[in-house]
């Protein structure tokens, strides 16, 4: 069996799971998540633990243990705490600001780019040059960073663009005559 599918789940303070024959539901502060089971794993809230376990003694079924138990971890941090990503404009001019559910960036070209956030998700700009995108669902927030940087990634000569917080960008040395 999954080493990290025999983890156990603990549950929260303030957090309520619903667990269904085919979906799971995790409830806290940020709001609430719903994700379907797969029918190789089996689901049981013993004790304010959640304990995932596999049907069967396949492969899939195993490897889909530990996948499901670290899904449904995510679920119960992201309505306790939330999930978070950080983005920082590279390059003169480029600047972002965030005005309720849009995300407005002018990032060097002639028009200004507009990204609308989907429910769930807030985006906060200290800066011009940082972006904050929070959520409780942790896909989400990955990929909506994923698509803002994507509009303008950093490129490999100056190291303008967008890009993660964390993100070390390695700079090409020019070419000589």
């Amino acid at each position: 069996m999954s080493r990290v599918g025999k983890m156990p789940v603990a549950i929260p303070q303030g957090v309520d799971v619903t667990v269904n024959a085919d979906t799971i539901s995790v409830k806290g502060s940020l709001g609430t998540l719903v994700r379907p089971i797969n029918p190789l794993v089996s689901i049981k809230n013993e004790a304010g633990k959640l304990n995932v376990a596999p049907v069967d003694a396949t492969a899939a079924a195993d490897a889909m243990s530990g996948t499901t138990r670290a899904l449904v971890a995510n679920m119960v941090t992201g309505v306790s705490k939330g999930f978070e990503k950080k983005l920082n404009l590279v390059g003169v001019g480029f600047r972002a600001q965030a005005a309720g559910s849009k995300l407005n960036l002018q990032i060097g070209f002639s028009h200004p780019v507009v990204k609308d956030m989907p429910a769930g998700i807030t985006v906060a700009c200290a800066t011009p040059t940082e972006i904050l995108i929070k959520g409780a669902d942790r896909q989400v927030v990955g990929q909506i960073a994923a698509e803002v940087r994507a509009f303008r990634p950093p490129e490999p000569y100056k190291g303008k663009g967008i890009r993660y917080a964390d993100e070390k960008v390695t700079i090409k040395e020019t070419k000589k005559k």
